[in-house]
């Protein structure tokens, strides 16, 4: 893959490259509709496909936070045509890397030094690039190294890159605005703390602490000596990401076994930790040589405070959903149902969150799931595309929790699919109540 030799940093750039990028899309549009005038029956494939090269082709170019939510999109697969999809999936194992130059500047204005003076050995040809930062292999000591570099200006650049990004995002997901503007908020807000490698490093010595008697799990050790603001230094890990593992045909009993160190690792830290790595795309994972799950990112960490816990996971786990008055209640406090509907409007949102969150709790409501059942995936996307159509739907509903909390079980859930794994969902329970 070619490399970048520079990075848009300034407002200014950045904002010109989402411009170009617009006028390449109008021009997509132009060539389909002049196409359709000879053939009505013209679907929209292709100018799907040419959106999603030329949005994808910029994003990339820009890296940080513009690319992080194509990242993002690219996991909820009932919202964007397969186009996008497809082509927002790169971002979760590579985008185009930086040059050797840059990533020595970086070094210099972190530390003061260049990595050979840091180093015993340094590859200035990264192993894995993509939204945020990309790794280097090093050498310290004879200890192999992992080496996370941000990329230049993009801590800074969060809040404008998401006003920029705002016209495609709200395009492609038909939000409301104000719905998107939640949307946007709370992901800025993750985003802030995810270039924060300090903060990073933190978050990953407290979880992996946490977490360490889950079996079949392991995780990097950190250095904070060899880390700063931008720099995170790691032991290496080696590994292949999912794709990579997938396409050694392994066994159903493997295939089970890195499904289940998935199911409890989730699950632990929202039902026991009460806070959740909240970005389980397949590139932040790697399976190990002897088969176990190697945890390699915590940039994004969601904390679930009682009063969104306690109502949305009770529903996902108990019988309550047969209790009308008191599920009402539960999505009152999760703000599904809000002061001013009147009893119509109750009614509705009533029957279809019920729906919606019976789909998404089979796995919880029983003590082992297959997560390879086609049938389940088509009812819970199925559904959700059929809701978001409805314009009942248009206006924001939902406390800014559900934003991560959902895309980590979705994503969760995307991954033990993509697996075929059969796992005990009873291993950690949600702790609930029934009454509200």
């Amino acid at each position: 893959m070619k490399e970048q030799n520079s990075i848009p940093a300034s407002k200014v750039a950045r904002s010109a490259k989402f411009v170009g990028t617009g006028f390449k899309i109008g021009g997509n549009y132009i060539k389909h509709y002049s196409k359709k005038i000879f053939n009505p029956d013209l679907t929209r494939d292709e100018l799907n496909e040419d959106n999603a090269a030329d949005i994808y082709d910029s994003l990339s170019q820009l890296k940080g936070s513009a690319l992080k939510v194509a990242q993002m999109l690219s996991m909820d697969k009932n919202i964007l045509p397969k186009a996008y999809v497809d082509k927002f999936s790169l971002s979760q194992y590579n985008a185009p890397p930086l040059s050797g130059p840059l990533i020595v500047q970086t070094f210099r204005k972190n530390f003061g030094k260049t990595p050979d003076k840091i180093f015993d050995q340094f590859d200035l040809k990264s192993t894995n690039a993509a939204s945020i930062g990309q790794v280097h292999k090093a050498e310290l000591n004879g200890e192999k190294l992992a080496v996370k570099i941000q990329y230049p200006g993009v801590g800074d650049s969060i809040s404008s890159d998401l006003k920029l990004v705002k016209p495609f995002a709200f395009r492609l997901l038909g939000m409301s605005e104000k719905e998107l503007d939640i949307y946007m908020k709370e992901v800025e807000e993750r985003l802030i703390e995810e270039t924060d490698y300090e903060l990073e490093v933190e978050n990953s010595l407290k979880i992996s602490k946490a977490c360490a008697d889950l079996p079949n799990i392991v995780f990097p050790k950190y250095y904070k000596e060899l880390s700063g603001p931008r720099i995170i230094t790691m032991s290496w890990l080696e590994g292949m990401h999912l794709k990579e593992f997938l396409q050694t045909n392994p066994t159903q009993e493997l295939r089970n076994k890195i499904g289940q160190a998935l199911w409890d690792f989730y699950n632990f830290q929202q039902h026991e930790l009460r806070a959740v790595h909240a970005d389980p795309h397949p590139g932040n994972f790697l399976i190990t040589p002897d088969g176990k799950l190697g945890i390699i990112d915590f940039g994004c960490i969601k904390e679930l405070p009682d009063d969104f816990y306690y109502p949305f996971f009770s529903t996902t786990s108990t019988d309550l959903l047969a209790n009308k008055e008191e599920t009402i209640k539960a999505f009152r406090a999760l703000e599904m149902i809000l002061p001013k509907d009147n009893e119509q409007q109750i009614e509705f949102y009533y029957q279809n969150y019920k729906e919606m969150i019976t789909l998404f709790a089979e796995p919880y409501m029983s003590g082992e799931f297959d997560f390879s059942k086609d049938e389940f995936f088509n009812a819970l996307y199925g559904f959700g595309e059929q809701i978001s159509k409805m314009p009942e739907f248009k206006q924001a509903r939902g406390v800014k929790h559900f934003i991560y909390v959902n895309r980590t079980n979705f994503g969760l859930y995307n991954i033990l699919h993509e697996l075929k794994a059969k796992v005990k969902t009873d291993t950690y329970r949600p702790h609930i109540k029934t009454k509200f």
